[in-house]
């Protein structure tokens, strides 16, 4: 079952028509912007250069502003997997919150039900990977937060429709803070990259260690998020390799 959805089309957008089978990837936002109508009116206005295909309000009002078929300009500069500039092979989901920069708040219940029954139908209908349900962070991680450690993963990866881990409690906060050593950081940093995240070619190894990480964490321990691998990461990233 579709969530209501009403258009308000954005004229930024690429044209031609992309296949049904170049859809890979959801990418999910958060605005960033104090004011849903002022985010909305950015996400149509043609000399922003920017849009998404769906807007979901804090009400759980959901706008579809670029038809799937077509490319819509969200993810920027951006890389997962083989893939670099995700905006040809993903679906963005912008949702209106005010982000990190403006007291970022929780997701509204009646965002996240719309945004379930969203997702349901999106990843039904392109055969999407539940690995490939991406946040913002997660392919631009030197750039992006969104849609952040407030946003619900793990309640998403029990309705099937995201990733998640299967390791108890007691045995993550049992490995948190235990200090890796370096051979074990290189191992987790490939470990990274094997599961789709992408070294930032322009930093160092130790400023890109840290940015990744932070971009790991905020996805899969939202707890702690300091940019240092611990055994805990580790932990998570060789469980979830094996899902």
């Amino acid at each position: 079952m579709w969530p209501k959805i009403t258009n308000n089309y954005s004229p930024n957008f690429n044209i031609p028509k992309r296949s049904k089978k170049k859809i890979k990837y959801i990418v999910i936002h958060y605005t960033g912007m104090k004011s849903e109508l002022a985010a909305l009116k950015r996400l149509c206005e043609e000399n922003k250069n920017v849009s998404a295909h769906y807007f979901i309000k804090k009400n759980g009002e959901v706008i579809n502003l670029v038809p799937d078929a077509y490319e819509a300009w969200h993810a920027g500069k951006s890389r997962w997997n083989n893939h670099n500039s995700l905006n040809k092979n993903s679906i963005g989901i912008e949702i209106h919150n005010p982000g990190h920069k403006n007291f970022y708040k929780n997701f509204s219940p009646k965002q996240l039900k719309s945004l379930r029954l969203l997702l349901k139908k999106l990843i039904k209908k392109y055969k999407i990977n539940l690995k490939n349900v991406l946040g913002h962070s997660d392919i631009a991680p030197e750039r992006k937060k969104d849609p952040g450690e407030k946003f619900p993963w793990k309640k998403l990866a029990r309705f099937n429709l995201a990733l998640w881990h299967k390791i108890s409690e007691i045995n993550l906060k049992k490995n948190r803070l235990k200090k890796l050593k370096q051979t074990e950081e290189i191992k987790f940093l490939k470990y990274l990259y094997a599961f789709g995240y992408k070294r930032i070619e322009e930093l160092n190894w130790n400023l890109n260690k840290k940015i990744i990480t932070k971009a790991f964490q905020r996805r899969f321990r939202q707890s702690l998020i300091n940019g240092i691998p611990d055994k805990e990461c580790l932990l998570i990233v060789k469980n979830l390799l094996k899902s």
